[in-house]
């Protein structure tokens, strides 16, 4: 008798830690949540970083802890949390659902959930009218020509490189070494560092 009663404890205990309140947690075999991959798309004849799938909104308790990028967490400004775009740059993130749009600046490391592509703070969030939802599915679109630094935009070209099996023209690399030659060569953009933040949805 005495052996059932553990076993039947043993069962309920690993059924309720695959459930949290009813919401499933991620059975993730490797240990960290799968991502939709970031892709390069032609826009205007511009090379354009595109991540697509669902963002979430940092919860209250983050607000005023340190992001990746080494800044306090402000939920009053339009910031989010990437896994695969550079710190520093900005994106514009899209809501599928309702068409709105918000720019952000990547300064963080996050979500860790499967499936999502961005972390957002509680008033991008609110521009895109997924507050009540909590979760919305969204088009994330960094440019390199609206990077708000070079350190930024260079990151950003770095990112799209990678991500090209075609190297860039000549006159692209020479535009760009002309570009990186007049910089201050300063990176306002923040070292790639994780955070121990994440989400809070």
């Amino acid at each position: 008798m005495k052996t059932i009663r553990i076993i039947v404890l043993a069962l309920g205990a690993t059924t309720l830690g695959a459930t949290l309140g009813g919401i499933s947690a991620p059975a993730l075999a490797s240990g960290k949540a799968k991502v939709p991959p970031v892709h390069v798309e032609h826009e205007d004849g511009e090379q354009v970083l595109v991540h697509k799938g669902e963002a979430s909104f940092y919860s209250q308790k983050f607000h005023g802890r340190t992001t990746a990028s080494g800044e306090a967490m402000n939920q009053n400004k339009p910031t989010a949390a990437s896994r695969a775009l550079p710190l520093g740059a900005k994106a514009t993130v899209t809501n599928e659902d309702n068409g709105r749009s918000v720019d952000v600046i990547v300064n963080d490391r996050g979500p860790y959930v499967d499936g999502r592509v961005i972390d957002l703070s509680r008033s991008a969030a609110r521009k895109l009218d997924m507050i009540e939802d909590g979760t919305a599915p969204v088009t994330v679109e960094v440019k390199p020509s609206e990077q708000p630094t070079d350190a930024a935009r260079d990151k950003v070209e770095a990112k799209v490189d990678q991500l090209t099996p075609d190297r860039p023209s000549d006159r692209q690399v020479a535009e760009r070494d002309e570009r990186r030659a007049g910089s201050s060569g300063s990176d306002k953009g923040g070292s790639d560092k994780v955070s121990q933040s994440g989400s809070g949805k």
